[in-house]
């Protein structure tokens, strides 16, 4: 085989999985659904225990995706394709942040949401290359980052609480671009 042909080969399983499994579009409402919940805390809890929520919760993210892909019939634990093994190392380089987050956490704690919005995207482009849309969820992380970035710089006041709400917003927009170009694929998959 050549590397054009395994070029083709590798971009032909990357749509069919994005297809398959709709761009794994429940990760993203998971998300959002972990983002708004803590834009409502925001104007509920301390700081630091905005913090030690969002800290905790972030694990519940995974598993909610779970929970929603088994239930709109989403199976990406059973789908195997050629570059499925790439989310293993995608997801241990976005945990790389945590050691600043924590550090910030007891050091400079109104830093804290911008770790974690910008952090917790670091996975996306790779995740993206994963189904052959790496354009789609790249753009994902860098309007995350630059939002966040400008909230955190122009409305200090919304940290805790705009901060997250911009990122599920951003979730959000994301599920509408990955299901619209998940259904467009499709239809051409078919053609």
């Amino acid at each position: 085989m050549t590397t054009d042909e395994l070029r083709a080969a590798v971009r032909a399983d990357q749509l069919a999985s994005f297809v398959r499994l709709r761009g794994g579009y429940t990760f993203p409402i998971a998300g959002a659904i972990y983002w708004a919940a803590l834009g409502f805390a925001g104007y509920h809890l301390s700081v630091g225990d905005w913090i030690l929520v969002a800290f905790i919760f972030s694990g519940a993210i995974f598993p909610l995706a779970w929970l929603l892909s088994t239930l709109l019939g989403v199976h990406f634990m059973q789908d195997r394709t050629a570059t499925g093994d790439v989310f293993g190392p995608a997801m241990t380089a976005m945990l790389l942040f945590w050691p600043i987050a924590f550090v910030a956490y007891g050091n400079a704690p109104q830093i804290v949401p911008l770790i974690l919005a910008i952090g917790m995207s670091q996975h996306w482009p790779v995740i993206g290359w994963s189904y052959g849309k790496p354009g789609l969820y790249t753009a994902h992380a860098v309007v995350r980052a630059l939002g966040t970035l400008a909230i955190w710089v122009l409305l200090p006041d919304g940290r805790f609480t705009l901060i997250p709400f911009w990122v599920a917003a951003v979730y959000l927009a994301t599920v509408a671009g990955i299901l619209m170009v998940a259904k467009r694929e499709a239809t051409a998959h078919r053609a």
